[in-house]
């Protein structure tokens, strides 16, 4: 064996270096199979190093395979096949897979997804942490519950009840990091001939699941008043996807004659459910929060999800769902030794947010702050964009839809958007089919969760280039 040892140079200790050599030498089949190697003591002398160097790279090999060992004989090499190279594999990465490092300097946000970080509780999220580690430390030292700790969603119960009007025992509530995973689990209990609804335009991920699992799929158009059920019923859907209290992305809020109707949709086949996505429905101006629709239903059928990627950062990834019995039995059948997927610490660190109070006080916060960033982004655009502009001033959420006059495509105008530096979405991304996009003007969703005051403007300005 070949071996040279660099005991000066920076980089490996040296026995990684001999390690790494023999090993090489090995797999190259320049030492032949059963092979002695030198004794321990023998090889150190030569290679002017300490035994203890060498004892270490062979306790290695001999740990990984490369080498046995024999009593009061030495260390042999082992028999290891030559690799099966397959020479139509093109060693180097592909480019199309590489990802550019991107700087987010220079940009603006009108995304609807993002938070603002600056505004984020980070020290008394952390105070709340630090009392975690002190009240709660063995609980950390366990495997989660696998719908999540049992004090967090007995405090989540109790809040959308108080926010929300959601009627619900601690049992019923799901927690997962995100809101597809819960999708995901309630598709793994259907059957593959159960059919869903879906709105349209509406939120294209839960779509792209549904197809992910080649679930029947039917588009349903909105109207005035949100989802249209007489389109619902005209289909064989047995679940329908909606957002009532804040249509996504229209921004409609479903009245309570719509509500009845489709409640009644419900209820008139045994495996009839509504999954409501009650994604940001924190965040209401002008008027009071308007109640769920899970508070209106008698006979348990909507099913309710909820998240807090819109209230605390998106990064933190907590999302939950309240089942109806008949479904929670089912789904606690089929995943009885599942993971607890979110993090456990930040679940116990949530949940002290909760209890002291920090949660609320940090929504009535953003609340006023998001409706002051809204009225000047409206005003901003009045002000400034054509006078065919119309505004879908819907006081709720975290955006809105404006719809503009121009000659220019989606593409074009996102194309125009990545340019100017401006994080800008349209109805093209949220549109499952084409039907949406017929009509002349563009329909474009202008978030506010993440623009600072400054910064309207100038963002209304690199808009009115947009467009």
């Amino acid at each position: 064996m070949q071996i040279q040892v660099n005991s000066k140079g920076k980089g490996r200790f040296i026995y990684q270096q001999i390690y790494r050599q023999i090993k090489e030498q090995i797999l190259s089949h320049q030492v032949r199979a059963h092979h002695k190697l030198p004794p321990k003591r023998e090889l150190a002398k030569s290679l002017a190093v300490s035994t203890n160097s060498v004892a270490t790279a062979y306790d290695q090999l001999l740990a990984e395979g490369y080498i046995y060992t024999i009593e009061r004989l030495g260390y042999f090499v082992e028999e290891i096949q030559r690799f099966d190279i397959n020479d139509q594999i093109t060693p180097s990465f592909p480019e199309i897979l590489r990802e550019e490092e991107s700087s987010r300097e220079g940009w603006i946000s009108l995304s609807h997804m993002n938070a603002n970080p600056k505004l984020f509780p980070f020290r008394k999220w952390l105070n709340c942490q630090a009392k975690i580690y002190e009240e709660h430390m063995d609980e950390l030292s366990e495997m989660p519950h696998t719908q999540g700790p049992y004090i967090l969603r007995k405090n989540i119960a109790n809040f959308i009840y108080a926010t929300r009007g959601v009627k619900c025992e601690p049992e019923q509530i799901i927690i997962h990091a995100t809101s597809q995973g819960l999708m995901e689990r309630l598709l793994m209990l259907q059957t593959t001939k159960t059919a869903f609804a879906v709105e349209n335009p509406g939120y294209a991920r839960y779509y792209q699941l549904l197809q992910r699992h080649q679930f029947k799929t039917h588009l349903i158009p909105l109207d005035d008043h949100g989802i249209d059920v007489k389109y619902i019923e005209q289909t064989n859907a047995q679940f329908v996807i909606t957002t009532p209290s804040h249509q996504f992305p229209t921004g409609t809020i479903m009245p309570i004659s719509r509500r009845v109707e489709l409640l009644n949709w419900a209820s008139r086949d045994e495996q009839r459910y509504i999954i409501e996505d009650d994604y940001d429905s924190e965040f209401k101006y002008q008027t009071d929060n308007v109640p769920s629709l899970q508070s209106l239903d008698y006979n348990r059928k909507v099913i309710y999800m909820g998240t807090f990627s819109k209230t605390l950062l998106p990064g933190m990834r907590i999302s939950y769902m309240v089942l109806p019995t008949k479904l929670l039995a089912a789904y606690q059948e089929a995943f009885p030794l599942e993971i607890q997927p979110a993090n456990n610490l930040a679940l116990y660190t949530l949940n002290e947010f909760i209890e002291s109070g920090q949660y609320e006080k940090h929504i009535r916060k953003m609340t006023k702050h998001y409706e002051e960033i809204r009225t000047a982004l409206i005003e901003a655009l009045s002000n400034n964009l054509t006078r065919d502009l119309v505004i879908y001033d819907i006081p709720a959420g975290l955006h809105f839809l404006i719809e503009v006059p121009t000659s220019k495509s989606y593409e074009e105008i996102e194309q125009a958007a990545q340019q100017e530096k401006l994080e800008l979405y349209t109805l093209k991304r949220f549109s499952l089919n084409p039907l949406p996009l017929i009509q002349r003007n563009r329909l474009l969703v202008i978030g506010f969760a993440n623009i600072q005051m400054e910064e309207v403007d100038e963002a209304i300005q690199r808009l009115a280039r947009c467009i």
